[in-house]
């Protein structure tokens, strides 16, 4: 006789041993864009990572990489496995709970099972879990080490943990699996905070089972209590023990002057002598719950206690520690992720409301020499009353944000939104683009992977009507929405057969995706898709379909009367939908091949002289370069400094101390004029007849508090430091420059005595502020370098005193010439940076899957092939110009990444290297998609996008430059093309020639 517990057991370790080898193939073989960078580099030293922070995750990925056994370049790989490990697990839950859930629909008793039964439960298990395996967003979290694939496997175990507590009849038994749960809650809070949303829902299980008879008021009650069990988790543990525990440390130190600590000793032992006696009360009272719900605190607390990891690491001043969180006051700042701003939920201003006053709130403390100081107060915004509204939606005020809002709300300028453009927005944008859209990316279909790509449905499959740029993208998915109407099939037939369940799992789908999205409340703009952040939602849909394959089962048992032959049928009849999803997902989720990530990071740090200091943007920008320094040991002299932390203290303290094989960068400033709530803002208010400053002296008044740069605040007795002047003067020993061969030899004649570091907007930050300090105080010892991010944000304008030298740019005392083409280049140095120091792995694969950042790097690193060809031309060197056009061309071929703006941008430049042939070609590919994505946005009624607008200038591009070089016929046809698009006189002058 078949026996349930040892199928259910097999199978589901059947379907964890597939799943897991699909995500092993598939993992990325290095550090993936975005936050897997940071988060391999502070796993494999132990440092602290950006707010708030996930210790038990890089505690338990720094084991997964010891499996490289000292190999640097194995480690990320590793790293990447344990997702691909957690993921799999996660997939084990799944198919147990569908299995759980089945048999309360089935009301089947233990040791009751039929064959049938268990046919159709194994079936419903496998089919759910393995369409979850290939969902689009799930299966791109499980193949890179971040910290969803293991947030996911801690909410996947809690849920299944719940199910298989509310099975158990023993009361004793049912209180240890309540402490499991307990510390398995507290363990994932130093992972992800996902798992504890699920704990409304989960308050069902405990209320169905207590309450054999549930009413409506007693369901409210139950999701009620496990809200409050979220917000004491949430907001009173997690921040509030530690803030609490700092507010009586200042009260012991700067009241009472005793020594640092003793607050925080005092607190604690208040605290845990008052849960000892409550446990040993509770043991001689007989109190079971009260017991239970402490002894569950307790192993709250003790999964929770993996932050101390942070504190610890923290004071060990590692290479990357960001915030710094070394003392209780800083480290509740890093908990509640004070440096990302806030959100209003409830109530808020709209994005056009006028700030009428700002109040003093709270004090900011900072640790002292013998005290803790009051540095700032933190600052509450006021807006006009009548211009605020419940449930804001569109609160931002910055001035990006209300153009898309304007925008996505057909609002004329000055035109005031409403209270129903408030809720239009939030149901069109954020339920409907960024949750909706992603739902039906994993179950129904994906268009693309470029950006807001919507999602396709079973008529698209038939559509004729995607251009071929869109159906050879390899995120070009199309599942006939099938996992779609199987995951409604199973959500009618629990509703209709076991309505306690379908209030459970309605609650998980809930709560993990639409309560999630108005909690988060998504500014109009994201830097990239957030679908992973729903996942657990998409989790709980899994569930359903899982079911949806017991009710085919149910449905035709009751034509056949054979559940046995039901079950299989419905079973075989549904796997062929997780095995298209599967080969509709693959090519897209497939990360071998790939190391452009990495390899960008390498060309950057490649690009720099040695003991550099390079400025970088954020994420991106920094993550793959940490990587490559901190585990593959790879140019290690050089300081990476993010712009962005410039502008706060405990980061340039950083700075001024040595790293690796990087010394100490030299600042001139004191720390009492970069400590936080000093210099944050420096407005320029230009004294009149003072057309300059010197850089230096003006940071010598600085350093001395100078009255001369003091500035009275309105409405209070504080006084700030300003600029009087926005011409800030760095004045040159070229002489000194010249004997340390600084200056390319064909820049000599370009050299300047003085470089005017002029201020472009109205302030300067604290950031910007150490940028000036930095280079004044350097004095040309160490080499600065900007990456092209970081040149762009810098207040500073100083574009025309740098030279590129491949991927980065070096500050230098030469200027560039008025009337030039293109910015300065040293040709040689860049020529064979490019040539023989880049590296460009797997690149001219067009097998290999490369995303929407991979190209956004693949253009980066194409435009700066076109300014060195153009500096080459420039120099009449026209053999090194071509046979660097055409080394772009191999190593970063169309058929791999296909050409872009900047791959249209080097047309002119084939041309006149007299690789007509080349420049055709390019013309060619770039055209034909052009063409395609205009006719193709005309006939959907799509309005014009950034790509859309590109690919028209490309055409005005092209069309002249081709009548230029006698191809008159190409010319022509591009011409009669666009104007058929958009109208007569649309092939007019290209804002695109930078000729």
């Amino acid at each position: 006789m078949l026996d349930y517990q040892k199928a259910n057991n097999l199978t589901g370790w059947l379907v964890f041993l597939l799943s897991t080898t699909v995500f092993i193939l598939t993992v990325e073989q290095t550090a993936s864009f975005w936050d897997p960078g940071e988060f391999i580099a502070v796993s494999y030293k132990l440092q602290v990572p950006h707010p708030p922070g996930a210790p038990f995750f890089l505690l338990i990925y720094r084991m997964f990489g010891f499996l490289a056994f000292g190999d640097g370049l194995s480690v990320a790989y590793w790293m990447n496995v344990g997702s691909a490990v957690f993921s799999g697990f996660t997939v084990l839950f799944l198919f147990w709970t569908i299995t759980l859930f089945g048999r309360r629909l089935f009301q089947i008793q233990k040791g009751t099972e039929t064959k049938g039964q268990i046919i159709t439960l194994m079936g419903a298990g496998v089919v759910g879990s393995l369409i979850y395996t290939f969902t689009d967003s799930f299966w791109f979290s499980a193949v890179e080490a971040e910290v969803y694939a293991m947030s996911s496997f801690f909410t996947a175990i809690v849920i299944w943990a719940f199910l298989k507590w509310d099975v158990i009849e023993d009361q004793r038994e049912e209180n240890r699996w309540m402490i499991f749960i307990a510390y398995l809650v507290g363990l994932s809070i130093g992972v992800h905070l996902l798992n504890l949303v699920t704990l409304p829902a989960l308050a069902l299980v405990v209320y169905f089972k207590k309450y054999p008879n549930p009413n409506l008021k007693g369901g409210i009650i139950a999701l009620l209590l496990g809200g409050v069990a979220l917000i004491i988790i949430n907001n009173l543990i997690i921040p509030g023990l530690p803030s609490l525990a700092g507010s009586m440390e200042i009260f012991f130190v700067n009241s009472i002057g005793l020594p640092f600590g003793s607050g925080i000793v005092v607190f604690s032992a208040l605290f845990l002598g008052s849960l000892i006696y409550g446990i040993l009360y509770s043991i001689k009272k007989g109190k079971v719950i009260l017991n239970t719900v402490l002894v569950s605190l307790v192993f709250i607390l003790i999964g929770y206690g993996s932050y101390a990891l942070i504190v610890i690491r923290a004071n060990q001043d590692p290479v990357i520690n960001e915030n710094a969180p070394k003392d209780i006051i800083s480290y509740v700042s890093y908990l509640k992720r004070e440096q990302y701003g806030y959100r209003p939920l409830i109530h808020g201003q709209y994005f056009d409301a006028e700030l009428v006053d700002q109040k003093e709130g709270a004090p900011i403390y900072m640790k002292g020499t013998d005290r803790y100081e009051i540095v700032d107060y933190s600052t509450v915004n006021e807006y006009d009353p009548a211009r605020t509204t419940i449930l804001p939606r569109i609160y931002s005020t910055q001035d990006r944000h209300k153009q898309i809002y304007q925008s996505k709300l057909g609002l004329r300028e000055g035109q005031k939104p409403t209270f129903g453009d408030n809720l239009y927005f939030m149901f069109t944008h954020q339920l409907g683009h960024m949750y909706w859209r992603y739902f039906m990316w994993n179950f129904s279909g994906r268009e693309s992977d470029f950006a807001d790509a919507p999602w396709m449905g079973i008529t698209d499959f038939f559509s004729d009507i995607y251009p071929d740029y869109i159906k050879e993208n390899k995120a070009h998915n199309n599942y006939l929405m099938l996992p779609l109407i199987l995951g409604l099939i199973g959500l009618v037939f629990q509703a209709k057969k076991d309505n306690k369940s379908f209030f459970i799992s309605a609650m998980l789908f809930l709560m993990m995706g639409v309560v999630l999205v108005l909690y988060l409340n998504s500014p109009p703009v994201e830097p990239r898709e957030r679908d992973y952040i729903y996942v657990g939602s998409f989790y709980a849909f899994a569930i359903w379909i899982g079911l949806g394959v017991m009710a085919l089962a149910y449905y035709i048992e009751r034509l056949n009367k054979n559940l046995v032959v039901a079950g299989i049928i419905a079973s075989l009849a549904t796997v062929p939908v997780a095995v298209l999803m599967a080969s509709q997902n693959w090519d897209d989720h497939n990360r071998q091949g790939r190391f452009f990530s990495v390899d960008s990071a390498r060309n950057f740090l490649a690009s720099c002289a040695p003991n550099a200091i390079l400025f970088t943007g954020g994420d991106n920008d920094t993550f793959p370069l940490w990587y490559v320094q901190e585990v593959e040991g790879f140019r290690t002299d050089v300081r990476v400094v993010v712009l962005s932390y410039f502008d706060t203290d405990w980061y340039v303290e950083q700075m001024a101390r040595p790293v690796n094989e990087s010394a100490a960068l030299p600042f001139s400033l004191d720390p009492k004029n970069y400590k936080k709530g000093t210099n944050d803002v420096l407005y320029v208010m230009e004294r009149e007849n003072l057309q300059a400053i010197s850089a230096s002296e003006y940071l010598k008044l600085l350093n001395n508090g100078s009255d001369l740069l003091k500035l009275a605040a309105s409405g209070s007795k504080n006084t700030y430091n300003m600029v009087p002047s926005r011409n800030l003067i760095l004045d040159v020993d070229l002489e000194n420059v010249y004997n340390q061969g600084l200056i390319p030899e064909s820049m000599e004649g370009l050299m300047t005595e003085q470089i005017n570091l002029r201020i472009k907007g109205n302030y300067l930050t604290k950031g910007n502020l150490m940028l000036i300090d930095l280079i004044t105080s350097n004095n040309w010892e160490r080499p600065i370098y900007f990456n092209n991010t970081s040149l762009a944000t810098i207040t500073l304008d100083i574009e025309d005193y740098v030279v590129m030298e491949g991927m980065t740019y070096r500050l230098l005392p030469v200027r560039k010439p008025e009337g030039m083409r293109t910015e300065l280049v040293n040709t040689d140095l860049a020529y064979t940076n490019m040539m023989e120091k880049f590296a460009f792995r797997g690149m001219d694969n067009p097998d290999n899957y490369f995303d929407d950042e991979f190209r956004r790097f693949t253009s980066n690193h194409r435009s700066a092939v076109n300014s060195i060809a153009i500096a080459l031309l420039d120099e009449e060197d026209m053999d090194r110009a071509a046979e660097i056009l055409k080394f772009s061309m191999k190593v970063m071929p169309h058929e791999a990444v296909a050409y872009d703006l900047a791959s249209g941008q080097s047309v002119p430049l084939l041309f006149e290297v007299g690789e007509d042939d080349l420049a055709l070609d390019v013309v060619d590919k770039i055209s034909h998609k052009s063409i395609q994505m205009l006719k193709f946005y005309q006939k959907t009624g799509r309005d014009y996008d950034r790509e859309a607008l590109i690919s028209i200038e490309m055409l005005k591009f092209f069309i002249p430059l081709l009548d230029e070089r006698g191809y008159s016929e190409v010319s022509g046809n591009l011409k009669a093309e666009l104007e058929k698009i958009l109208g007569a006189g649309a092939a007019g002058e290209s804002l695109l020639d930078r000729r």
